[in-house]
């Protein structure tokens, strides 16, 4: 009897440890791209075209901040696919501010994510059209990880970008779609043009 019960006691002991248990991998959901395809923008409230990805969609920009966009030319390129947004503004330069202005407010909306980004790269723009500006790409958990700015030779125009993910800021699982949005901003830069 003494065997049985000492069996038991060391039955009863085993079944005690506590389980090992193995993470599974992370998982992330497969993303379909679609094929490339761009179409041209050229609309009537904005003095400027360029090549959009004809699975995006303009959106103007109707109410900011709850009072009407100081311009006409605000609007979003709009990514369905991946939730994302180009912000787009457009000022002429010297009505409400001059071209020094607008230029430092654009280096103060870019270095607004010095307090996430482990690192900022910053790159000339000059395309075959006359635009000219400057990117800032940035490395982090930053809420836009590419911006940019574009003007003409005489600084009458100034135009901003800004692209931004409706995701939390995961730039390991965001890289392959970011670089995929990359390339057709990286496409609409070069073709951007001014339309006097």
């Amino acid at each position: 009897m003494k065997y049985w019960y000492g069996l038991l006691l060391v039955a009863f002991l085993a079944s005690c440890q506590d389980p090992i248990y193995t993470p599974k991998p992370r998982g992330y959901p497969k993303v379909e791209y679609p094929e490339k395809a761009y179409v041209p923008f050229s609309e009537g409230y904005c003095d400027l075209s360029f090549e959009y990805p004809r699975y995006a969609e303009i959106q103007r920009d109707t109410v900011y901040l709850n009072e009407k966009p100081a311009h006409p030319c605000w609007f979003d390129i709009f990514f369905p696919s991946f939730d994302a947004r180009l912000h787009c503004t457009y000022a002429p330069v010297g009505e409400a501010k001059s071209f020094e202005e607008l230029r430092s407010d654009a280096f103060e909306l870019a270095n607004w994510h010095n307090k996430k980004a482990s690192y900022i790269e910053e790159n000339l723009i000059e395309n075959q059209y006359g635009s000219r500006g400057l990117t800032f790409e940035f490395e982090g958990p930053v809420a836009s990880q590419f911006q940019f700015f574009l003007t003409d030779s005489l600084h009458r125009h100034f135009f901003r970008g800004a692209l931004y993910f409706n995701a939390e800021a995961r730039p390991d699982s965001l890289a392959p779609i970011y670089e995929f949005l990359r390339q057709d901003v990286d496409r609409m830069l070069s073709t951007f043009q001014w339309k006097d």
